[in-house]
């Protein structure tokens, strides 16, 4: 089975579309007639399965088709890595404490961006732009110890009222299959 995108439409290093545009108003374009046909599933913001997913935001990650998810079934919360940061926690005490989940899955991947990045980024940004970013990357070499700090993250938070289903994988972007990480 091979994976089409919507990369078949070629933009060039601005944004702009072959026919004119720019991404984003193919973007905008798309939610017009999203809109034309849509109606209120009645959903409420509560995830019907009680989880948070926290994941990289690598477009490669079809969260919803890999883990067979459907509109509704859980909160999704995407950075650069999959890692556990303080906005992560900040997200998923909102969603435990305000919206009723309970259980945390966390997804890293292989052959991740920032398996080649270093802490060096930031000195480079501040050198560039005259701020050192109050962020830290989060680079990291061993993507199955990056889970196993996020899940001791999430488990250790003195923010989340549910830290017992806290599991962590590494999603396979050659394969599709998770692999789940040992938290010892």
């Amino acid at each position: 089975m091979s994976m089409t995108t919507s990369a078949s439409v070629p933009a060039d290093s601005t944004g702009t579309t072959v026919g004119g545009g720019s991404v984003t108003d193919r973007l905008v374009d798309a939610n017009r007639k999203y809109a034309a046909e849509f109606t209120d599933p009645g959903m409420d913001a509560r995830p019907v399965l009680k989880v948070a997913v926290v994941a990289c935001m690598d477009a490669r990650l079809d969260l919803h088709a890999a883990l067979g998810l459907e509109l509704g079934d859980c909160h999704t919360i995407r950075n650069a890595g999959g890692v556990v940061t303080d906005d992560v926690i900040r997200s998923l005490t909102i969603s435990q404490r305000a919206l009723g989940t309970r259980s945390v899955v966390l997804i890293h991947h292989t052959g991740c961006g920032l398996e080649s990045l270093t802490e060096e980024f930031r000195h480079d940004l501040e050198m560039e732009v005259g701020q050192r970013p109050a962020w830290a990357v989060e680079a990291f070499r061993d993507v199955d110890q990056d889970v196993r700090q996020s899940m001791q993250r999430v488990r250790t938070s003195p923010f989340l009222l549910h830290t017992d289903d806290v599991r962590g994988f590494v999603f396979d972007v050659k394969t599709g299959l998770l692999r789940e990480i040992d938290p010892a």
